[in-house]
């Protein structure tokens, strides 16, 4: 239900965040929110998931375990469990990803999912990711991008799932720092269970030192499943 609406003890259990935070942050016009009396807020959920995306690098890996364990909870999801590899068909790793362009990685990434048999409307389906990247760039971390249409596709795809594609080359994909991205990540729900806590334990797995070089090693589609395999339960078993 993304039209959802919380007040700010529920968006503090869903967040895993302290309630004096988010009053904080809503009274400073720092969080989506409506103010509907003395220090009391109304948060939508799809725009409180869209603002945590935008602001996912700014949180440290204790923030962002607390978001994946309470958006987890919130959507009868067991956090502890892999959630990533699962979403990944087995034809579902490009390596390499062709495209030397934004629009042309894209491309495909989309036409990856469609010989995978996880597409029904592909037009549709390349036009959402191309508005959402024209909002602000996917590209969150460097070398790194998660491109998604910002809300759940219940009809244009078949299943929840995730597609990945390296390129050794790099393309300009509007990273902060500029670095050219060559890993991808395309996320995409078919409700919005899948959405914001699929996309924190991908960045908790990523954002680590050394994570995204040992990943850009791999040479095969078989060898990268492999490695994010191995990493999503490191991260899984770190305490």
């Amino acid at each position: 239900m993304p039209n959802e609406q919380m007040d700010e003890q529920q968006v503090a259990v869903y967040l895993s965040m302290d309630v004096r935070e988010i009053i904080k942050r809503a009274s400073r016009g720092q969080m989506p929110c409506r103010k509907t009396g003395e220090q009391k807020y109304l948060f939508r959920r799809a725009d409180l998931d869209h603002w945590v995306w935008e602001q996912m690098h700014n949180f440290n890996r204790e923030e962002l375990a607390g978001i994946e364990r309470g958006v987890s909870e919130h959507h009868g999801v067991d956090a502890e469990e892999p959630i990533v590899c699962p979403l990944i068909p087995d034809a579902g790793l490009a390596v390499p990803l062709s495209g030397k362009t934004r629009a042309a990685a894209l491309r495909a990434l989309v036409d990856q999912a469609e010989s995978a048999g996880l597409v029904y409307n592909r037009d549709d389906l390349l036009g959402e990711l191309q508005g959402r990247e024209q909002l602000c760039s996917t590209a969150l971390l460097p070398r790194v991008a998660f491109p998604h249409p910002r809300h759940p596709l219940p009809y244009d795809i078949a299943a929840s799932f995730i597609i990945v594609g390296l390129t050794h080359t790099g393309v300009p994909f509007g990273s902060e720092d500029g670095s050219l991205t060559q890993l991808f990540f395309l996320v995409c729900g078919k409700d919005d269970r899948t959405h914001l806590h699929v996309l924190a334990r991908l960045v908790r797995m990523l954002d680590d030192h050394g994570v995204v070089d040992h990943l850009l090693e791999c040479q095969t589609p078989d060898h990268l499943a492999e490695a994010l395999a191995h990493r999503e339960m490191e991260v899984l078993n770190r305490k």
